[in-house]
């Protein structure tokens, strides 16, 4: 019988993914989630960190701001790859199973899951 997700999903994560070349690209999608979503916007990480393969920042938001938020990005994220996935606490499940790219599928560092 399937799950209803809903249920378990507290919010949801985007990972906005940039190299030296697009950082500027990823300040102006950054800039305009802040100013067009109700967002909570994280550090800069110029360097791999925790199952990341490069540089990123995470972007978390509500259930109630995917429906807006995803379509968004879908047509504005000039190019950038982003891996959006839910909150339930599944950490290894949630990057893996239940996450959504758009643009390139980057290898993710999974194995620091399996570890915790």
């Amino acid at each position: 019988m399937p799950q209803d997700l809903n249920q378990r999903i507290i919010g949801y994560h985007a990972h906005i993914y940039y190299r030296p070349d697009t950082k500027s690209a990823a300040a102006e999608v950054r800039e305009q989630l802040d100013e067009l979503f109700d967002v909570a916007l994280g550090r800069w990480h110029d360097r791999p960190v925790g199952p990341h393969p490069i540089s990123m920042y995470q972007v978390a938001f509500s259930t109630e701001e995917f429906r807006r938020i995803v379509p968004w990005l879908m047509l504005n994220r000039q190019g950038l790859d982003i891996l959006v996935h839910p909150e339930t606490g599944r950490d290894l499940e949630d990057h893996r199973d239940h996450a959504l790219w758009l643009g390139e599928k980057l290898k993710l560092n999974l194995g620091m899951f399996e570890a915790a």
